[in-house]
C-alpha cells in the first residue's frame, strides 16, 4: 500500500501501511513486505499511516472521552495540575511552551505554542530494581476526572504495544537482529501527551498565523499519534514545502524521532512538523491529538548503527537522558538546544522561502 510520498512535481502523500502481519502471526513473506514499505516512507518522508495495529474501538472511545471531559475544566481547575518545566507530566496551560526552541530556533512571530496538554508517563516505581531518575520516570499526577486514570492507562498501555511492534518492524527494515532494540528500551521513558487545540474567542488576534504547535522533531525514537481528522499538522518535505496531514478512517499517525534519525546516520528522516488549526467564523477549529512518545531507556548510548555509518556519521554519540533533556530545556525552559544543528538549519531554510 506505499508508494513513493514526495517528489518535485509536488505530490504529496503519506502512505497507509497495514501492520497485521506482525500483529497476527503473518509468515515471513507478509511481514517482509511490511518492513519494506516501513523502509521506504521512513526513508523518504518519515511519517506514514499505520492500520491493522488492534487498538480495540473502545479503549480508543474511552480514552477521548475523558480527555475530552478534562480539557473542559475551567482553565484554574487545570491549572491545578501543573508541573515544574523540567518534569514532563501534568498540565501545560496554552502560550506556556515553544517546541521551536527544542530545535535552538525560535518561531518566525516569536509567540508561544497556544495548545494545551497533558501529560502522563513511565514512573520509576515501574522499575524498583533500578535505580532511575525521578525527574524522567516522574509519578504522574493524575486529575479528579470520573474514570480518567483507568481510560488513559489502558490507552498508555495500548500504545505502547504498538511502539513496540514498530521497533520489532523496524529491526527487520534495517537487517537487524530481532531484539536489537529491546535493550534499548526495556525501561523505556515513555510519554503520551494528550493535545488540545482551542482558545475562546478574544483571548488573541487571530491574525491566520497563529501557531498551535512549532516547527519541531519528535525527540525519541518512534511517535505513535491519535489524531482526529480535523486539519492542522503540516509536515515539511525534501523541498521545504510544508503539506496537510490527515488521518484515514482507523489509523494511527507515526512519525520517526531524532534518535532514530542519529541511529540510521538519516538514512531514515526525523521529520519536521508544525500544528496550524483552522481559523473559522474567527476563531480556532477545535482539534485534538494524543501522541504516545516511545524515546527509550535514559542511560542507553545512542551511536550510528555500523550498517549506516558510509563515509562517516553525522552525528557523535549521545546518551537518551542527555538528548531528551536538552529537547525539555528548550520547548519549556526556553533554552536553546546545542545539540540540534541540523534540524535548526531546516527550519531556518523553510523560514527563508517565506512559507
Amino acid at each position: 500500500m506505499s508508494a513513493p510520498v514526495d517528489n518535485p512535481a509536488g505530490t504529496f502523500s503519506v502512505p497507509v501501511i497495514d501492520i497485521s502481519p506482525y500483529i497476527a502471526n503473518g509468515d515471513a513473506a507478509e511481514r517482509a513486505v511490511v518492513a519494506a514499505q516501513i523502509d521506504d516512507a521512513a526513508s523518504v518522508v518519515g511519517f506514514m499511516q499505520i492500520v491493522g495495529h488492534q487498538i480495540p474501538s473502545v479503549v480508543l472511545e474511552e480514552f477521548t472521552a475523558v480527555m475530552d471531559d478534562f480539557f473542559a475544566l475551567p482553565i484554574e481547575q487545570k491549572k491545578a495540575y501543573r508541573t515544574a518545566p523540567e518534569i514532563n507530566r501534568g498540565y501545560a496551560p496554552p502560550k506556556s511552551e515553544s517546541l521551536s526552541l527544542s530545535l535552538g530556533v525560535e518561531s518566525a512571530n516569536r509567540m508561544n505554542d497556544f495548545f494545551e496538554a497533558f501529560n502522563v508517563g513511565v514512573e520509576a516505581s515501574s522499575y524498583p530494581d533500578l535505580d532511575l531518575p525521578t525527574d524522567q520516570y516522574a509519578t504522574n499526577t493524575w486529575p479528579e476526572v470520573e474514570h480518567f486514570q483507568a481510560a488513559v492507562s489502558a490507552y498508555f498501555g495500548e500504545a505502547s504495544r504498538v511502539a513496540h511492534t514498530l521497533t520489532r518492524i523496524f529491526a527487520d527494515a534495517l537487517d537487524l537482529p530481532p531484539d536489537f532494540f529491546d535493550g534499548y528500551t526495556d525501561h523505556s521513558v515513555d510519554v503520551l501527551r494528550m493535545n488540545n487545540y482551542a482558545l475562546p474567542p478574544g483571548d488573541v488576534d487571530l491574525d491566520g498565523e497563529l501557531t498551535g504547535m512549532g516547527e519541531h522533531t519528535d525527540y525519541g525514537i518512534v511517535t505513535v499519534l491519535w489524531a482526529d481528522q480535523v486539519r492542522g499538522l503540516q509536515v515539511l518535505d525534501h523541498h521545504g514545502i510544508w503539506h496537510d496531514v490527515t488521518p484515514v478512517d482507523g489509523a494511527l499517525l507515526i512519525n520517526l524521532g531524532d534518535l532514530m534519525a542519529r541511529w540510521t546516520n538519516e538514512r531514515w528522516t526525523s521529520t519536521l512538523h508544525r500544528v496550524k488549526p483552522p481559523i473559522v467564523d474567527g476563531s480556532i477549529e477545535r482539534r485534538r491529538s494524543a501522541a504516545f512518545f516511545h524515546d527509550g531507556n535514559i542511560d542507553a548510548m545512542i551511536s550510528t548503527l555500523p550498517s549506516c555509518v558510509g563515509a562517516g556519521s553525522r552525528y557523535s554519540p549521545i546518551t537518551v537522558g542527555e538528548h531528551i533533556g536538552a529537547k525539555l530545556a528548550g520547548s519549556r525552559a526556553g533554552q536553546p538546544n546545542p545539540y540540534a544543528r541540523r534540524e535548526a538549519d531546516r527550519v531556518r531554510q523553510a523560514m527563508r522561502r517565506g512559507l
